[in-house]
């Protein structure tokens, strides 16, 4: 089969599924549910948690379905300056990151678990609907990768199984083991140098974006 008959442009899906990889690993409200969660209501509790946010996101690509697809058939202009935007985005991102590493120690953990209450899944379900980090992925970071002169229904399943596919493993994993890495993250040396991979990551990811747009 040739590229033009596939659902998805080739290249476009792995710079997708690269620029993915890195936010799935990305420290943020989700993965420091699935570490709290897990510490809280032990190995048990990993998978409903990350089922809940799974949940979560397919609700997100259901919304991107009824409207994205008209955005970058209607609007290609409009569409490459969002790619642009999420570019930027991802390179504020790698930035942050990077200034996380170069702060005090005492200032690097700035995003705070949050509280549990409710039961696994409806908890991963609210934390990732409400995601800051799922919001700007959507609005800002999946645009660029739609090809407006493909079908868009086909495109956002294929990433939908990318994105939630990455997501399912990096979460199980950071909830299954959420109290070990919470120790290990609590010490400064260690959290230097894993906010300083994950900037220079996310820097590359945005060039990828860049030159994708």
């Amino acid at each position: 089969m040739t590229p033009d008959l596939l659902p998805v442009d080739p290249e476009r899906y792995a710079t997708f599924l690269t620029v993915m990889a890195v936010m799935a690993v990305t420290p943020g409200p989700a993965n420091l549910f699935s570490v709290a969660n897990g510490m809280a209501r032990g190995k048990g509790a990993a998978l409903p948690g990350v089922a809940g946010m799974s949940l979560a996101t397919l609700v997100w690509f259901g919304a991107a379905a009824l409207g994205l697809g008209a955005l970058v058939t209607a609007l290609p202009d409009l569409f490459r300056l969002v790619a642009w935007a999420g570019a930027l985005y991802v390179a504020w991102l790698g930035a942050k990151s990077l200034w996380s590493a170069l702060r005090p120690a005492e200032g690097a953990q700035d995003v705070a678990p949050p509280r549990l209450g409710r039961g696994p899944f409806s908890d991963g379900f609210l934390v990732q609907i409400a995601n800051p980090k799922a919001v700007l992925f959507f609005t800002a970071v999946l645009p660029p990768f739609m090809d407006p002169d493909r079908p868009a229904a086909p495109q956002l399943a294929l990433f939908a199984v990318a994105t939630i596919g990455m997501d399912f493993i990096t979460m199980t994993a950071y909830g299954l083991g959420g109290a070990a890495l919470a120790r290990a993250m609590t010490r400064p040396a260690v959290r230097r140098g894993f906010d300083l991979v994950i900037g220079a990551l996310l820097l590359a990811a945005a060039a990828l974006i860049g030159l994708r747009s």
